[in-house]
């Protein structure tokens, strides 16, 4: 990196700090280049971890990316003071959530972190390393939701979330959402009709990252945090419509790993 490059959001000591329009500002490169679909970009996080890039150093600046990005949504809509309620899948999207609870709780922010899966632990190593070190760590509380009824339980008094992160599913979801994901989108919709804002990691859940087009039930957000390029899923009108504000967060993919 050179000595005036923009470090990535894990090595950033001022990211906890910024607004929206100057988290905007700081990952412009990011946001300024070409859109990719959801299928290039696995193909990318794949070749930068074939190139040495280990993966959980990406989902680290995934995950500082969007802790950074809710305590600026938090403070943008004056909701101070009140826990984040990160719903996370068992899949990488939620491991990028773990991290961001674990840095938002090293930043003075509560965080209640709840895996909405039927397994007791995630299904990817990054992610369940993750959920791991959230046990024990002071404004953590760490839930694990596995049935709907579980999930429905989260719903109540959800007016007192500062917001809710959706960091559920990335894309590729077919048909119809399962439960408990489809409870925790759910959950999600009462916190839009109470007035709580909604940060999604990636992609609203349901929303292909590829065509923009929606399964059943979708995330609505009023933001969205995705990674080293914008996607063309977000950049079509029902895309643009669920995602909310876009921020593109650069995750230390090398521009290597971009090509071919």
């Amino acid at each position: 990196m050179s000595p005036t490059a923009t470090p990535l959001p894990a090595d950033d000591a001022e990211l906890a700090d910024l607004t929206l329009d100057e988290l905007a500002l700081r990952w412009a490169e990011s946001a300024a280049r070409a859109a990719i679909t959801g299928e290039a970009m696995t193909g990318a996080d794949r070749k930068a971890q074939a190139l040495g890039t280990p993966g959980e150093a990406l989902m680290e600046h995934a995950g500082t990316a969007v802790a950074a990005a809710a305590r600026a949504l938090v403070a943008f809509n004056a909701r101070e003071g009140r826990p984040v309620l990160i719903l996370a899948g068992p899949g990488n999207n939620g491991g990028d959530g773990f991290v961001a609870a674990r840095r938002l709780a090293q930043w003075g922010t509560p965080v209640i972190a709840v895996l909405v899966a039927a397994a007791e632990r995630p299904g990817t190593p990054d992610a369940a390393r993750n959920w791991r070190r959230l046990d024990g760590i002071a404004g953590v509380t760490r839930v694990h939701a596995p049935v709907a009824r579980d999930v429905a339980i989260l719903g109540q008094g959800i007016e007192k979330a500062a917001i809710v992160v959706d960091a559920l599913l990335g894309t590729g979801v077919r048909g119809v959402l399962r439960e408990p994901i489809r409870g925790a989108v759910d959950v999600i919709h009462r916190a839009r009709e109470q007035g709580v804002p909604v940060l999604a990691v990636d992609t609203p859940t349901a929303v292909d990252l590829t065509s923009g087009d929606p399964s059943d039930p979708v995330v609505r957000a009023d933001l969205t945090v995705t990674f080293h390029r914008p996607k063309t899923g977000l950049r079509t009108r029902m895309g643009k419509a669920l995602a909310g504000r876009v921020l593109v967060a650069p995750i230390g993919i090398p521009p290597e790993a971009d090509r071919g």
